[in-house]
Formats: C-alpha cells, structure tokens, sequence
C-alpha cells in the first residue's frame, strides 16, 4: 500500500480506544473487516461491563458489583492507615485477593481468566513532592512511579521472567483511565504474545476524593508548616438547636450535609438565604429535599493562621496479576536438555532458588542405613531451618533421582555418600561441591534465601566430580 495509505491506518490503530460505538462500527464496515475463520460479517460494536452484576438481599432487587481490584478497601481504610503509621507521609499499604473480570473470551489459561488472584500496593504520596530518595533519573512521570517501575522490573527478573522478554509500555493519552496522570504497564511475551501483567499507575488523588465526596468524611493528610501563614476560611455552623426543633430524628443527617458542603454551594447558600431568608437544601442520606432557614446555619468567611497543610494524598499503585506471573514463569524457566544416552529430552525447571516450591532434596547415594540416618538427619535439619525438602530413600538410580527433581525445578541437591560429608548439587549446571554433613542444610538456606549465590558456594568448597554418578 502507499505511505499514505499506511500513515491512515497507523492514525486509526492509534486512535482506536477514542472512537465511539458507532464510529468503530463505521470504521469496521469502511475496511471490510470480517469474521478470522468464517468470514461473516461483524456486528456493531456495543458497551460491554467487565465488572460482574450480582443481586443483594432477600428480595435481590438490590444490583451489586463483584470487586474488579482490590485496592478500595484501602482507600476506605484511608484513615486508619494514615494513623497507624504515625500521620507521615509517605506510607503504603499492600494487599492480595480475589478480584473478577467478566472476561469476554477467557480462552487463554492462566492469562484471561474471570477469578483471579490480584496484588496491590497503594503507595501514598504528597501531590506536590512526588520525589524519592532512590530516584535519580528518568522519563516517567514523577520519582516515585519510577522508582516503583524500576522495583517491578527487579521483582519479575528476580522471579525467573526473561529480562529478554519483559518490557515497560507507557499508556498513550487516548488509553489512559480516567483517574490516572500516567500509567505504565510491565508486559511479558510468551506463547499468547505480549500480555500485561503489572500496571504501575500514578492514580492522583481520584479515589481518596470520590469516596470523601461521597461519605463526606474528609480523607486528608495534615502536614506541619513551619511558619503560620493567614488565610480565608469558609467556616458552616450548623445551629443544631433550631435543627432539632425542624428535623428531630433526621437533624444529623441534615447537619452533616450542611458540613460536607463545597465551597461554591455553601456560597450560594449563603446568598439566597440572606436574600429569600430560606433555601431548598438536597439531602442525600435522607433521599429528600428540605427547606433551610437563616435562623439553622451560619455561613461567613474568617481569617485564620494556619499552622498545618491539610491535602489530599495522591497514590502510586503497582497492580499484578499473580495468576499470569506464574503462568510466564512455568515458560520462561522450562527447558529440555538431553539424557546420559542421549536418546531422551528431560524435563527442567530453572526455577530460582529463591522461589522454587522446593528448596531441596535429600537421598542417600545407595541404600545403606548409615547413609539413610545422616540423609534424615539433614532433612529434619532443614525443615527446622524452614527449608523446603523432599527426602528420597528409595532404591532409584541416582540419575533418575536427579532428573525426578529437576522436573521439580528444585534448585539444589543433597546426596550422602559418606556418613560425614556430603556434596550437594546445582540443578542447571549439574555441578557439585562436598561440604560436611553437619553444614548442609545452613549452605542451602543461605542461597534460597538469596544471601549466596551458587557461584559463592562453588568458590568456597571443594568440587566433586559428577562422572561417576549423575545420569
């Protein structure tokens, strides 16, 4: 096609998430887009929910939504949180749960399911000092969302994902939600192509507002300054007693509206009560409207020194999928590597150590009671040092042990051949060192919980040859 032709189409597959309904069914109609395998014509586009309806109470006439995240909950713990940890800023609170998506073609395994399992972290910032102390340069929108890329990145390669097959989009403009300033989604490639697995996304200060707006409770922050400073106050007092006498049992709710007023509404009602005396006030708690008198409130300005900053938190917020994590990380660390005779592919899982399900394994080299009682030994050790192991005494060649283990992904392998030394094994270089039998367990708990590396264990201890006894 020409440039020109192509250039049209770049601007449209830009442009896609900006168009309306009817506008993409155009769209599809003026390029002949049909059905992939039956060729029949397409429908027009319509909305689609992707948060699953359900009916509350008895009568089940009361519509409720299935949570889509997890992460209001802490918005609405908002409060505590900020109390908890000493009113500083910043803080952050993580969760992990269950959340559902009405996914409209859940066809991908573990990548697009409906129920799912999802991690969040709610990382509280000032809106004006987004900086942090571990940031020194980039092309996002503030240090902070950076900081927690970079932390994103770290994780998911510690993980086992591919550093090859792992890459940061930004969000354009036309696809951003509505509450973010910026968003960048962590995308990994495997067999169903490049899906998203974490967004990292600077949410402002949306959610902490909308649920003010709608509780009337302030969700604020409250910061010392160091020089008073005056300014004009828009103070509401509600004269509860002639409220008392007007609404009797429903005088809270009316006394909280009046609180909970913004400023442009509590100013127009300060104009037409001094002007008619009375306003027709809505009262959303009470799903009515009532009728307000000059005599019940009070509305003026006053000037005061303040001596605090009240503002309202915004909040970076990395999202993960931990169903899609694990499902790329079963890809990207399975590979196959040829038997002793060389006639059969094994199974592997290069699982890290830090995250393998199984830390170790345990067996003596030939059934002998001796070996069997210091395998035993080093097992019940290792459990007692929290490490994962599975202990293997049955006859089995040694090879087929390994190759049974490795399938596992467990990193590191055990074997007694002695009654005071044994050599332990690397999973994906085959290479083993000898090490005392009393020492075994400490050496696997300081690579599994990433304070070594197998490479400082290969350089501490003497190297045992495989020859005679791997496959």
């Amino acid at each position: 096609m020409s440039s020109e032709e192509a250039a049209e189409l770049k601007h449209v597959l830009a442009t896609l998430d900006d168009l309306s309904a009817e506008a993409l069914g155009a769209k599809i109609k003026e390029y002949g887009i049909t059905a992939p395998e039956t060729k029949n014509p397409l429908s027009d586009p319509y909305p689609f929910n992707l948060m699953f309806q359900t009916s509350i109470g008895q009568s089940g006439l009361s519509p409720g939504y299935m949570r889509p995240e997890t992460a209001q909950g802490i918005f609405v713990n908002f409060k505590d949180l900020y109390y908890y940890n000493g009113n500083k800023l910043p803080f952050a609170a993580a969760q992990i749960g269950q959340a559902f998506r009405n996914e409209i073609s859940p066809r991908q395994g573990l990548p697009r399911v409906r129920e799912f399992t999802l991690a969040e972290i709610e990382h509280f910032v000032d809106p004006e000092d987004k900086s942090h102390p571990k940031y020194k340069e980039g092309i996002v929108n503030n240090e902070t969302l950076g900081y927690f890329i970079g932390r994103v990145y770290l994780f998911l390669t510690r993980l086992g994902i591919d550093k090859d097959r792992l890459r940061f989009r930004q969000h354009l403009t036309n696809e951003m939600a509505h509450y973010a300033a910026d968003c960048w989604d962590a995308e990994i490639e495997c067999s169903y192509g490049w899906i998203e697995y974490v967004g990292i996304a600077d949410r402002s200060a949306y959610d902490l507002r909308a649920h003010s707006d709608k509780s009337g409770v302030p969700l604020v922050a409250h910061e010392k300054i160091s020089e008073p400073k005056g300014v004009e106050k828009l103070v509401i007092t509600p004269v509860k007693k002639e409220l008392g006498l007007a609404f009797k049992g429903s005088q809270k709710n009316v006394v909280e509206a009046l609180e909970a007023m913004k400023e442009k509404e509590a100013l127009d009602m300060k104009a037409a009560l001094e002007s008619k005396g009375e306003v027709d006030f809505d009262v959303c708690t009470l799903g009515k409207t009532v009728t307000v008198t000059n005599k019940m409130v009070t509305i003026q300005k006053e000037k005061k020194k303040e001596h605090q900053r009240v503002v309202t938190l915004s909040v970076i917020e990395p999202s993960s999928g931990i169903g899609r994590i694990i499902y790329c990380l079963f890809e990207h660390c399975f590979y196959m590597r040829p038997g002793k005779a060389g006639d059969e592919q094994l199974n592997v899982f290069r699982f890290p150590a830090v995250v393998a399900p199984i830390k170790c394994t345990v067996f003596p080299l030939v059934q002998n009671k001796q070996y069997e009682d210091v395998a035993k030994y080093i097992s019940k050790s290792s459990t007692i040092a929290g490490i994962s192991n599975k202990i293997d005494i049955t006859g089995t060649s040694i090879g087929k042990r390994y190759a049974r283990t490795d399938e596992l992904g467990v990193p590191l392998a055990i074997t007694v051949d002695s009654t005071s030394s044994v050599t332990i094994r690397e999973r994906d270089s085959k290479d083993q060192v000898r090490v005392d039998a009393e020492k075994a367990a400490s050496v696997v708990r300081e690579v599994t919980e990433g304070h070594k590396t197998w490479q400082d264990v290969w350089s501490t201890f003497p190297h045992h040859s495989s020859a005679s006894t791997e496959e």
